[in-house]
């Protein structure tokens, strides 16, 4: 049967049902004189229109009322006063009706006493809120003061008419507050890797197979992989046939009776839609006392397919029990091949170096399938044409991985090339040798077999250390542009926190961001959050003891680059020291190294003259405080409209001098 004709035929059976609910209603409307002499020209009316009801509902699929009777265990009682009820809303001349039939103009309406009444079989359970009628919230009760439930105004739910009229969608409440989640694109294969299709394959047939209690459709989905977490219900949505919707643990609503009308209506929603529920549950650890009660309290119903994604199973597991699974990445070489389809796809030409590209890229950023086509799309989007594929696709994996990190860090824009770099050489060794090893990670992770036999350590941990302004935060630049990867910053008011336990969640949330890729993390001052642990003679020891257990640990399990910088190495707790794949340390700048840092401060494009660099070598400052006093010579310059000369350097020198509170010879000006 068409959807038209099925349409066609419910409305025939609402037709034919209200004439015969028309039918009963006169016979009990009518006065008592003249009931016993129109009542057998009305009851072989009645029987007319009860069989051809019957023959108008032998369609299939059924008609809607036949339909929702089936699907929420509905009596004939409760299906036949349901109609009552809708037939307000279908027929408002029934008004007259229920009027005639209640003894006057006041109760123009239907009641559960007309019901009882009307009908041949009443049942009084038929009232109970743990039926359907009430529970499922088929019907609205206005039930104002004293007045008794059987005499209360009924009316019909607008979801429930609009169902029985055959128009089947989400109830507009429910709506306001999930959003349906687009179906996977097919184009481009499969939204899943084949490590995370085996997974779902796994948790697809324990869900048909039905195993455990009637509880147990609650699909907790565990890990930082949020995005894969989603494609798997959505994947697994699409095999059952269900249409998925998500909400966010914000928009739940906190108090007892709002969630449970969102748990009955989503239960009827269950029972009238192929629908699912995607709960976005990442933050529930950090959320809110009452979103974690209205979180627990909602999937320890029975509503159906649940998926919950978190980051660990719930403390309160017992409560909704049913499967649970890590969802994890793609592996590495699942990535690599996915990046090699995709760069083939982009250009056929560059099959070579494609292999070599699609290697650094799962090397660099931990993406999901949908990661790697979007990034894939944003390439193409890009305006620079000229660019090779291999840089736009670079570039866009960078932007996807962006956002990610500004709320607990500051990004650095990296401007510093190594030729800005004045260090010695063994310094200058030691920072392409970090460069190298994060450009060739998957090749000796993966290919070489290091990552087969290490689940730890496989990130790279970085100390610089070095007095203030000898070029560690210059030296971070110089790798991130190397790499072609973001800097953040590390902002330590942001992440620390006098809360106990928010640190540990903020630093969690900060390195989950950056091992998405594309993100070097840069903690400056490193020794106030990578300090030494101490003695323990209260609870404020403790915890803080807590906070550097944590972050030891997560430095080690971190797959990324991490650098560390900090003037006082001494501060750092040994166990991090430990953890370490390179110390650089960062010399104050001899006379030569001075002289190069002096050559290098003023841009090509100062306009300079007179300017004698051994002369000004002879000055014991660091890197940072020349370029201080060249930017301030500059000023002076430029105030005065003339090139950059000699005493306005030793001008700026004073000042700089002056700040540092160290004496000033007046011999070295001259």
């Amino acid at each position: 049967m068409t959807a038209t004709d099925w349409l066609d035929g419910n409305n025939e059976y609402l037709a034919v049902s209200l004439h015969w609910l028309r039918l009963r209603l006169r016979r009990l409307a009518l006065p008592e004189p003249e009931a016993d002499a129109v009542t057998p020209t009305i009851d072989a009316a009645l029987a007319e229109a009860a069989s051809r009801r019957q023959a108008a509902g032998a369609i299939e699929p059924p008609p809607a009322l036949l339909l929702l009777a089936e699907r929420l265990d509905l009596s004939v009682f409760e299906r036949d006063t349901l109609l009552l009820c809708a037939a307000a809303e279908l027929d408002p001349a029934t008004e007259v009706l229920f009027a005639a039939a209640q003894g006057g103009a006041a109760r123009a309406f239907p009641t559960f006493s007309l019901a009882l009444r009307v009908f041949d079989e009443p049942a009084w359970d038929a009232l109970s809120p743990h039926r359907p009628l009430r529970y499922a919230r088929l019907l609205e009760i206005n039930q104002p003061g004293a007045t008794p439930l059987t005499a209360a105004a009924l009316r019909a739910d607008e979801r429930i008419v609009n169902f029985l009229k055959g128009m089947n969608v989400l109830d507009e409440r429910v709506a306001a507050l999930v959003t349906p989640v687009p179906e996977a694109r097919r184009t481009g294969g499969p939204a899943l890797a084949p490590s995370q299709h085996e997974a779902a394959l796994a948790l697809l047939e324990r869900l048909r197979s039905g195993a455990g209690d009637s509880m147990s459709s609650v699909v907790h989905l565990l890990g930082a992989n949020a995005g894969g977490k989603l494609a798997m219900a959505r994947e697994l949505c699409e095999q059952l046939r269900q249409r998925l919707y998500r909400v966010s643990l914000d928009a739940l609503p906190t108090a007892r009776a709002e969630v449970e009308t969102l748990t009955r209506l989503w239960q009827r929603e269950t029972a009238l839609l192929p629908v699912a529920l995607y709960i976005d549950a990442e933050n529930l650890d950090t959320a809110p006392a009452e979103l974690a009660a209205a979180f627990h309290a909602l999937t320890a119903q029975d509503i159906g397919l649940v998926f919950a994604a978190l980051r660990d199973s719930p403390a309160r597991a017992a409560a909704a029990p049913g499967y649970a699974i890590e969802v994890e990445k793609p592996t590495p070489a699942e990535q690599r091949d996915a990046w090699s389809t995709v760069l083939h796809e982009l250009d056929e030409s560059a099959e070579g170096d494609a292999s070599a590209t699609a290697e650094r890229l799962a090397g660099q950023f931990n993406f999901n399938i949908q990661d790697i086509r979007e990034a894939a799309e944003l390439a193409i989007r890009s305006e620079r044409t000229a660019t090779p594929i291999a840089e736009r696709v670079w570039g866009a994996c960078r932007s996807l991985t962006q956002p990610r990190l500004d709320a607990l860090a500051q990004r650095l824009v990296p401007k510093a090339t190594w030729d800005d770099l004045v260090l010695s050489g063994e310094s200058t060794a030691l920072l392409r040798q970090i460069a190298g090893q994060v450009r060739e990670r998957f090749r000796v992770y993966e290919d070489w077999g290091y990552a087969r036999r290490m689940t730890r350590g496989l990130g790279i941990s970085v100390l610089f250390t070095g007095e203030s302004g000898v070029g560690k935060t210059m030296a971070a630049e110089v790798i991130a542009n190397e790499l072609r990867l973001h800097l953040y910053r590390i902002d330590l008011s942001a992440v620390v926190s006098k809360y106990i336990g928010e640190t540990e969640k903020n630093l969690r949330r900060l390195f989950d961001a950056a091992e998405h890729g594309g993100a070097i993390l840069f903690f400056d001052e490193a020794d106030a959050l990578f300090g030494k642990r101490s003695e323990v003679k209260d609870s404020h020891d403790r915890y803080a003891n807590i906070e550097i257990n944590y972050l030891l640990q997560r430095m080690e399990a971190f797959s990324g680059l991490a650098i560390l910088a900090t003037n006082m190495k001494g501060a750092l707790d040994s166990a991090f020291m430990r953890r370490l794949r390179f110390i650089v340390n960062f010399q104050f700048p001899g006379l030569a190294e001075r002289k190069r840092i002096w050559q290098k401060a003023l841009p090509p494009d100062v306009p300079c003259e007179g300017l004698d660099y051994d002369r000004l070598a002879r000055f014991n400052l660091s890197g940072g405080n020349i370029h201080s006093v060249a930017l301030n010579a500059a000023f002076l310059a430029a105030q005065r409209a003339t090139p950059v000369t000699a005493p306005l350097i030793m001008t700026a020198v004073r000042s700089e001098l002056r700040k540092l509170e160290r004496p000033i010879n007046e011999a070295e000006f001259r």
